[in-house]
């Protein structure tokens, strides 16, 4: 299924130091390649996650279409003064697990997903992407991420999504606390799931919401737990569901 999903130009003397201020991780580390990262609110809930390009005289956001218009107004929010310029660019991507062609970049969060390529093609070669982000715990927009999310719940440590190192940016303070002084309670795991339900169905354990089913490829799934509460046998509906990992 190939994604709908819109890039923004980010040109300007100050475009570098302007997105380094603002994004979860070391902008450095789009120059070369891609990186992922994402913008949050002050409060560290999740705007948007994102792939970084650098080019010679700008860099290129690639974002899930449904969210590229709340993403644009909040950069645009935060330019002030600075030399910034923010447009939608008139390329595409298209992504594959296949012999990668010539100018594609390997995908920052996994090697099993594969490769991006931006040009005047968009599309995929047929991979099933559900399957392997079920299969390696990894979450979407739309399907696991939104609003409401707080990264390091979501995995964005593991998916090379953050650097600790980098310095400040909207959203530091939270997630560093969270990093440094809690354990994590809630978050996604890899769920085993016997009988049908579909995403979205709440996660029960004794009766009690213990988190909510998500993307499912198979006999697994995707699931949002409160890992304190998710003990042993579980249901979503009338499916049974045993936490894998």
């Amino acid at each position: 299924m190939t994604q709908d999903r819109t890039i923004i130009a980010v040109t300007g003397a100050d475009r570098e130091e302007f997105l380094q201020g603002l994004v979860t991780n070391d902008i450095a580390r789009a120059k070369d390649g891609l990186a992922y990262a994402a913008l949050l609110t002050p409060q560290g809930k999740l705007i948007a996650d994102f792939f970084l390009k650098g080019e010679a005289e700008r860099f290129l956001i690639d974002v899930d279409a449904d969210v590229a218009p709340q993403l644009f107004q909040r950069l645009s929010m935060y330019k002030l003064r600075a030399d910034v310029a923010l447009a939608e660019a008139d390329a595409k991507v298209s992504r594959g697990t296949g012999p990668a062609p010539e100018g594609a970049l390997p995908d920052p969060r996994h090697p099993d997903l594969g490769w991006r390529l931006y040009g005047a093609a968009s599309g995929d070669d047929g991979t099933d992407w559900t399957a392997i982000r079920v299969a390696r715990l990894i979450p979407e927009w739309g399907a696991e991420l939104g609003p409401e999310t707080y990264i390091l719940e979501a995995g964005f440590e593991r998916l090379n999504g953050v650097d600790f190192k980098k310095g400040c940016y909207v959203g530091q303070e939270v997630t560093a606390r969270m990093k440094h002084k809690t354990e994590l309670r809630k978050g996604f795991a890899r769920v085993a799931v016997e009988g049908a339900a579909e995403p979205g169905t709440p996660i029960l354990a004794e009766e009690k919401a213990v988190g909510t089913l998500h993307s499912r490829a198979g006999d697994e799934a995707l699931a949002w737990l409160r890992f304190d509460r998710a003990q042993g046998e579980m249901q979503a509906g009338e499916a049974r569901v045993t936490r894998l990992d």
